[in-house]
């Protein structure tokens, strides 16, 4: 005897859904490389399409079967960057929900960077979490697509302000000491002061129509760069040194972190649309104080460049 299909029976309460799907997929996404072992990334997905008012429910189990297809086209190396994943299951739930005008993907994924340390290059591994998604909406022809990619790193910031305090500190003790004026020049110029410091989590985000195309490796340096060092899972003596020396010539503020992550966005991606969207954002986990600093800017390509351009006017 064939079973009735429940989920196309008509609702008690016959109101459109926006959003009807799976969460917490968890699945392992390896992508190929031409000449190089695959990426792996442990990632989970959430997945949606809109639901009309005729419609009871929606078939989900195509949500796990459109996954799995996507990401074993990655394997075969038809999805080459994982940059195209999340849209390639959106596109593909329009085929499979036939009644969805909207379908949405979200993915979390935590990615696994080798690195070297700066002095001793000694081999450690580090951790990026990697953010992307995908809405793709029913249109006469091909469906109109936006999607994102982003990641999430972890810095060390240097505070200035009380860099400054202890400069004026040290400045009035080596004056009392008869230190002349061009020495305690030259030492400030090599060994710069004390300061508080945080470990700061920097987030950059891209938005873009689904034919652009936006490096994650590129997202993961602009956000390396921004803060006042990068720090690493395994340090010798002599990279320790390295690391604290480099945030302290370099202090910076949460607001300077996020402000430094969107001038390189623009000298990286100016190209793109100018209705791309970026978001930046900066937490820094004070050393001194219970609380957290935060700064964020969320806007689009073509308000930072006439912002950056009128600026440096």
């Amino acid at each position: 005897m064939e079973l009735p299909d429940v989920q196309s029976s008509l609702p008690e309460v016959r109101i459109n859904l926006t959003r009807v799907g799976v969460k917490n997929v968890q699945k392992l996404v390896e992508v190929a490389r031409p000449g190089k072992r695959p990426v792996i990334f442990i990632s989970k997905f959430d997945v949606f399409v809109d639901l009309p008012g005729s419609l009871k429910g929606a078939n989900l189990s195509r949500n796990f079967e459109v996954i799995d297809d996507v990401l074993q086209q990655a394997i075969d190396g038809e999805v080459k960057v994982i940059e195209e994943l999340c849209s390639a299951v959106a596109r593909k739930l329009l085929d499979r929900h036939e009644y969805a005008e909207r379908t949405e993907v979200r993915m979390q994924s935590k990615f696994m960077v080798r690195r070297e340390t700066p002095i001793s290059e000694t081999s450690c591994h580090e951790v990026v979490n990697v953010h992307a998604s995908a809405i793709a909406q029913r249109n006469d022809g091909s469906p109109i697509i936006r999607k994102s990619i982003g990641a999430e790193v972890t810095g060390m910031t240097a505070c200035p302000c009380a860099q400054n305090i202890m400069k004026d500190h040290a400045l009035h003790v080596l004056e009392n000491l008869g230190v002349a004026e061009d020495k305690i020049d030259a030492f400030f110029e090599e060994v710069p002061m004390a300061t508080h410091n945080q470990r700061g989590r920097g987030f950059l985000c891209i938005e873009t129509d689904d034919d652009q195309h936006v490096s994650l490796e590129k997202i993961i340096k602009i956000l390396k760069d921004s803060m006042s060092a990068r720090i690493y899972e395994l340090l010798k003596r002599g990279d320790e040194s390295y690391v604290v020396m480099e945030a302290h010539k370099n202090p910076r503020f949460v607001e300077d972190c996020v402000r430094e992550m969107a001038r390189k966005v623009i000298a990286q991606f100016r190209d793109l649309p100018g209705d791309s969207v970026v978001t930046i954002k900066q937490t820094n986990e004070e050393s001194i104080h219970q609380h957290n600093a935060y700064a964020e800017r969320k806007a689009t390509i073509a308000e930072l460049v006439a912002e950056m351009d009128e600026g440096s006017l």
